[in-house]
């Protein structure tokens, strides 16, 4: 099994999301010297934090998590780093390894189970409702997603990018990331979403 650096966070990590991170934690700056030097890239994995903190150690963490690659290392001095870096494939967590100095852990790579095809028409009517809600609620202001053409054919990678035009907090979108599938995420997803309108809908009561 591949060993990877591994930085936990109070947030969940869709693949195709960009991440921005400052780094200020002695540990967490080694682990970006490291794996800029890295032969195989600058790559680590994220997995998000079930309890805990993100700094100083002793946290839990989920075992369903995301490789991300660094795309831009600015160093800002002192060893601190802003990085910006692009999720890529889903990874899961195999065995945990000491933390030494910094979270490392056994994983593999984790692709969509199910071949089954997806009918995505049900999530295309909950997002019309979705947006119809937060344009009203933002006064047209709201962000849209891309036109369906613009989105990968593939519908596990789809249904990630459309979940990235989704407000949901960090467990729906770690229930979005850890669907083993296109059909179980296509559920999670929509019950996002119906969460989302309805949260939309009474703030829009409440003006």
């Amino acid at each position: 099994m591949p060993t990877l650096p591994m930085f936990p966070l109070g947030t969940a990590l869709l693949p195709g999301s960009d991440l921005p991170l400052q780094v200020f934690e002695p540990r967490y700056q080694e682990l970006v010297r490291d794996c800029m030097a890295a032969p195989d890239g600058p790559r680590f994995g994220v997995v998000l934090i079930a309890r805990g903190h993100e700094v100083g150690g002793g946290e839990q963490r989920h075992d369903v998590g995301t490789v991300a690659r660094i795309i831009v290392d600015n160093e800002l001095g002192g060893g601190r780093h802003a990085l910006e870096c692009i999720a890529e494939e889903r990874i899961r967590v195999i065995e945990w390894l000491p933390d030494d100095p910094y979270p490392r852990a056994e994983v593999e790579p984790w692709p969509d189970t199910g071949s089954e095809a997806v009918d995505l028409s049900p999530l295309t009517v909950h997002l019309g409702r979705l947006y119809g809600v937060l344009d009203r609620l933002t006064e047209g202001r709201a962000p849209s997603p891309p036109p369906m053409t613009e989105l990968p054919e593939d519908a596990g990678a789809r249904l990630f990018a459309l979940a990235r035009y989704v407000p949901m907090g960090d467990a729906d979108r770690y229930a979005v990331l850890a669907a083993p599938g296109p059909v179980e995420r296509l559920h999670v997803l929509i019950e996002s979403i119906s969460t989302a309108i309805d949260l939309a809908e009474w703030r829009l009561k409440d003006r």
